[in-house]
């Protein structure tokens, strides 16, 4: 078979830039090509201290031996450094190679091939710009040991790499997991001609924790839905005082998607099209958390009621109200000086302000640990003042971005019609209901396998399908359950110990929107109540003032109280959230009532062991750089591989990095800076 040697040298792909290489080229004044073999197609705009593909065009197809390209002035034929050698043999050639311009590769000088002192190619003189005017200034918020995903500098520090030929297109990939994150993978692949790729997916379904439950099985355009998984997006944040208007920039990937996957099915499935409508957050008339204070008619206050008289709610006072007041004042100090400033920098820019939370100690401390060791308070001020809650700082602060958003979004007759606008371009590439039980690298073909069992009782043999890459987009709680390589300390130590959050949301149907009809008419939004268990009360923001039967998320409990209610038998769960709505809308609740409802605790799912990725004070500093590295042919994405943990475009944004880096591992720069390019890779430096 013909074939080529790979390209070799000390660094991938080609980058000796040491001054030893000057006259490398030749010894003698520049010529014309003693011999033409090939010619240059270099990118019309190449800068420094970045990749590039640069493309060979081979005229001379029966030349066979050993090239070797540099960079060098056109004039004097003296090389700057050397970028790769390769051997050919027979009819085998390279398409392309990767350069990795160095920091100080001067401005007009020429590539050349070179065969022994046989001069093969010489470029045109290539200008080369340096880096001070680019689309995002990685090195002024980034350093090289931070979590960002620097393309130039995992290329310097790879092993020797490969020519990049027509077969690194043909690269097989196992996509491990159907969520989002998965879905998003095989898009990328797609959008740059890879097409050698399959999902696998434990359930027998598609779209991960998206997760729409159609009751009664209603159809989605009967709107009698209710989301089990991700149920919202927010989208703008208005100051009323300035009339300022800042988008969140990371959910625009979501709409982004939402347009792709539009224009991909206006033709042949027009009726799988994603729309967005309005979702309402907030709403005056959903009911409180009072502390127990109820109504004289026993139902529970509204929002708007505890906020015309405080007396509808009660907050135990603290022992010493002044101590608690001073450590909140202390905190507030460190963690949110100008917090409207801090809410500005997230939703502009949610990358750098990562970073910059980094450099300020905010995966360092949780509130309550700061005031306790940080400010030395006693511990009942800290409990007062804190609770004792392990959450970085950081959380807050971009949920505060998020739940600070004045207009929200969702997708109309639910969520889960965004992964089902996937399934005419996956269908046929998937596998569902197989659930991976490890993976194998076979240190001969330099291939990973993963490897199921047909029965849970089969002991061996398991079977195993192997592939050039393995995209993991599994959550940890399940890789953690699988046989896996000797992955590095701290890989394996992420996927054993990321912590994860628990969560229930039950669904209760209605006969009708009695809620919209009330004294107090609620449209949308949710309330928070002080029934244990419970914790919030969800209603529709679909379909307002339409007719027949309605769902209501009913509970919606998180953290602890998750993990109480999970435990209860489902008949008493619901029949928990039914008095809930008496108290909170009178009988009328129980008299409308369907007797139909649906129960998801997400850390009981055997799919997925929780709802979303929640680290604990110190895990997401050490565990997020982990990711960013190709180890057994194995790159893990998903939304607790990235900055954010929840609201779908985490999932988006982690399925940008997994593929950016597959594709430098291939060697395709060009196609992994469209994607950077193309979906708002602005944390990714190529």
């Amino acid at each position: 078979m013909p074939r080529y040697s790979q390209w070799y040298t000390p660094l991938v792909l080609g980058l000796l830039y040491s001054s030893g290489l000057a006259g490398a080229l030749s010894h003698h004044a520049p010529r014309e090509n003693d011999r033409e073999v090939l010619k240059f197609q270099v990118p019309s705009l190449v800068t420094a201290d970045s990749l590039h593909n640069v493309h060979l065009d081979f005229v001379d197809s029966s030349f066979e031996g050993h090239i070797k390209v540099l960079y060098g002035d056109c004039q004097t034929g003296l090389g700057h450094h050397e970028i790769g050698h390769i051997v050919i043999e027979r009819d085998a050639h390279p398409e392309r190679f990767v350069w990795i311009t160095p920091a100080d590769a001067p401005h007009l000088h020429c590539l050349h091939a070179v065969s022994g002192s046989t001069l093969l190619a010489r470029s045109d003189p290539i200008p080369i710009a340096t880096r001070l005017a680019r689309r995002e200034s990685i090195a002024n918020v980034s350093d090289m040991m931070g979590p960002w995903f620097d393309g130039v500098a995992y290329m310097q520090g790879k092993e020797p790499g490969k020519a990049v030929v027509s077969a690194a297109k043909n690269s097989s990939v196992a996509i491990l997991g159907g969520g989002i994150s998965g879905l998003m993978t095989s898009l990328l692949l797609n959008s740059v001609g890879m097409t050698n790729w399959h999902i696998v997916e434990s359930t027998h379904r598609l779209g991960g924790r998206i997760r729409t439950h159609y009751m009664n099985n209603s159809r989605p355009d009967q709107y009698q839905y209710q989301e089990l998984g991700p149920m919202r997006f927010p989208m703008n944040i208005t100051y009323a005082d300035t009339n300022e208007t800042l988008q969140i920039q990371d959910m625009r990937l979501v709409l982004q998607l939402a347009d792709v996957l539009n224009e991909l099915n206006a033709d042949a499935n027009p009726e799988l099209r994603v729309n967005f409508i309005p979702w309402i957050q907030n709403n005056p008339n959903v009911p409180a958390d009072t502390g127990g204070v109820r109504l004289p008619d026993g139902r529970i206050p509204t929002v708007a009621q505890v906020a015309a008289n405080s007396s509808l709610a009660y907050t135990p006072p603290p022992a010493n109200a002044s101590a608690v007041a001073d450590a909140k004042a202390r905190y507030m100090e460190y963690a949110q000086t100008d917090k409207i400033s801090k809410i500005r920098e997230v939703a502009r820019n949610m990358y750098r302000a990562h970073k910059a939370a980094l450099e300020d100690g905010f995966y360092h401390w949780s509130e309550a640990a700061y005031m306790r060791y940080a400010l030395g308070e006693d511990a009942d001020v800290v409990d007062l003042a804190a609770g004792a809650s392990n959450n970085p700082l950081w959380d807050g602060f971009y949920d505060d971005v998020y739940f600070a958003a004045t207009e929200w979004r969702t997708i109309d007759q639910g969520v889960e019609s965004l992964a089902r606008a996937f399934l005419p371009h996956v269908t046929d590439k998937a596998t569902l209901g197989r659930v991976v039980a490890g993976l194998s690298y076979n240190e001969s073909s330099g291939k990973i396998a993963y490897t199921w069992r047909d029965s849970p009782l089969q002991i061996t043999p398991e079977r195993s399908e192997e592939y050039d890459y393995a995209v993991v987009a599994a959550p940890f709680t399940k890789v953690r359950m699988w046989d896996l390589p000797r992955y590095s300390s701290i890989l394996s130590r992420a996927i054993s110990e990321t912590n994860y959050q628990p969560s229930c949301k039950l669904a209760l149907l209605y006969e009708t929107r009695f809620w919209e009809h009330q004294e107090q008419p609620i449209f949308g939004g949710c309330g928070e109540v002080d029934i244990p268990g419970v914790q919030y009360v969800c209603y529709p923001s679909f379909n307002l003032n339409g007719t027949g039967p309605a769902a209501v998320l009913g509970a919606y409990a998180v953290g602890s109280p998750a993990r109480s209610v999970q435990a209860l038998k489902p008949e008493d769960y619901v029949a928990l959230a039914r008095r809930s709505m008496v108290e909170i809308h009178g009988e009328i609740a129980e008299e409308q009532y369907t007797g139909i409802s649906h129960v998801h605790c997400w850390e009981t799912d055997e799919h997925q062991n929780g709802a979303w990725t929640h680290p604990l004070v110190g895990q997401q500093e050490i565990f997020l750089p982990a990711y960013y590295q190709t180890e057994f042919q194995t790159i893990f994405i998903g939304e607790h591989t990235s900055y954010t943990h929840g609201w779908i475009a985490a999932a988006v944004d982690s399925a940008v990095r997994g593929t950016t880096q597959l594709l430098l591992d291939l060697g395709l720069v060009d196609e992994a800076k469209a994607i950077v390019h193309e979906w708002m890779g602005r944390w990714i430096e190529l």
